[in-house]
């Protein structure tokens, strides 16, 4: 069964993060998430995460999907102009790839091409737009197209965030467009989250929470201080500055999580920061 078939279906999903390398070698990538296939439901393909320069996403999607794991293509708007835009989206979908996470993408300031120039044509909702209007057959500019795709499409959405009124207002807008699923930013506090679930379940979409391993108290300090909507609480920074093994200490926190979330939404996305193997022992 698909993905898209499963959350449609309202069955519990699991996705996994994997980051393309810095490079070209993907079957260093591949050996390590090929082993999750009996756990994990879809792989995100990231763009560039924090605007640092690897191998196309579409390049590592597709090759996912030649080893029978079901990618979701991560692509922003940072890079490209609506011509790459709907071209890298057509080229995706003919070589098998169906879900889509549509996001605007960190500023180029952020990574390690911090001199790049940034498009930013359109943002997230314009993305939707655009693959919403090639699912009904036709390009940007109304033109018939010769062959149409059936995306699956996913956006962004962050439920710590300080206005959830205007988070609830902007994902209202993302599903009009097209947004059939969301994948939210790491959650830690699973009470406030099972309240914004609450505010958002008029509208009738699909969420799938994100859970990130916490690879150190120094990490984690540094969400608290840098990523806006996301607190972790002082009680994780304890254990994780007290514990002996910090990877079996994340795994502990990262699991706990996972099983108060089940009852909440959708599904979780695995954020594992390159961490393949151990992610496997959230399952055993």
């Amino acid at each position: 069964m698909k993905f898209r078939e499963k959350l449609e279906k309202n069955k519990f999903v699991f996705t996994l993060e994997v980051e393309p390398p810095k490079g070209v070698d993907i079957e260093t990538t591949l050996k390590e998430v090929l082993p999750l296939k009996k756990y994990i439901d879809a792989f995100n393909v990231t763009d560039m995460q924090s605007a640092n320069m690897r191998l196309s996403s579409w390049a590592l999607a597709a090759k996912l999907k030649l080893n029978n794991l079901e990618p979701i293509l991560q692509l922003t708007t940072r890079d490209r102009n609506c011509l790459a835009l709907q071209g890298d989206l057509l080229g995706s979908y003919a070589l098998g790839v169906e879900n889509l996470l549509l996001l605007t993408g960190d500023r180029p300031i952020c990574g390690d091409h911090p001199k790049a120039k940034e498009v930013f044509e359109v943002d997230s909702l314009g993305l939707i737009k655009i693959a919403s209007q090639l699912n009904s057959g036709y390009d940007l500019s109304g033109n018939l197209l010769k062959g149409k795709p059936n995306f699956y499409i996913g956006a962004a959405l962050n439920p710590m965030a300080k206005d959830v009124d205007r988070e609830l207002k902007r994902a209202e807008k993302k599903i009009k467009l097209g947004a059939s699923f969301f994948q939210t930013q790491p959650i830690f506090d699973v009470k406030k989250f099972y309240v914004f679930m609450k505010k958002i379940r008029r509208l009738r979409t699909k969420v799938i929470a994100g859970v990130i391993f916490l690879k150190s108290h120094k990490m984690a300090k540094y969400l608290n201080e840098n990523v806006e909507g996301i607190e972790v609480p002082h009680l994780y920074l304890d254990r994780l500055e007290k514990a002996k093994n910090k990877k079996e200490e994340a795994i502990r926190i990262a699991k706990e999580i996972i099983a108060e979330l089940k009852d909440i939404c959708q599904g979780v996305h695995i954020m594992s920061l390159g961490w393949y193997s151990t992610a496997r022992e959230l399952f055993l």
